[in-house]
């Protein structure tokens, strides 16, 4: 069975797109810590992100760079900070989280809830600001 990501990637399951291209694919998290919390994987279902080929990894974290760059014009905030779990969905994922302190990335926080339409304005605004 194919991962939740690669569902979202063929379109099976609905998600707040970003930006994506021929190889990898930014959308909302739909459950953030912050407003503008992203997520970028490849479209090809890898598992783990250091099983990603070289070149491969060095393009996904220049998209996830273009997304971040949005991402700070939309959402205040002193940067936009990367975690890599990996466990929680067996396909590679990067979280771009806008943040003010350290303590901003802590995933025991209390997640936040938006609606459809909320969703839909974030992920709109953000993704008018990305730059090829």
């Amino acid at each position: 069975m194919s991962s939740i990501f690669t569902r979202i990637v063929q379109g099976e399951i609905p998600s707040y797109k970003i930006a994506e291209d021929e190889k990898y694919y930014a959308f909302l998290d739909i459950d953030p810590l912050v407003k503008g919390h992203t997520l970028v994987i490849p479209k090809n279902e890898i598992d783990y992100l250091f099983d990603i080929s070289d070149k491969d990894l060095a393009e996904m974290m220049v998209f996830a760079k273009k997304v971040a760059k949005a991402i700070e014009q939309v959402v205040p905030c002193k940067r936009v900070g990367v975690a890599v779990l990996g466990l929680e969905v067996p396909h590679a994922h990067i979280h771009l989280i806008p943040i003010n302190t350290v303590y901003d990335i802590d995933f025991k926080q209390p997640k936040l809830s938006f609606t459809k339409d909320e969703y839909s304005a974030i992920s709109a605004e953000i993704s008018s600001k990305i730059k090829d």
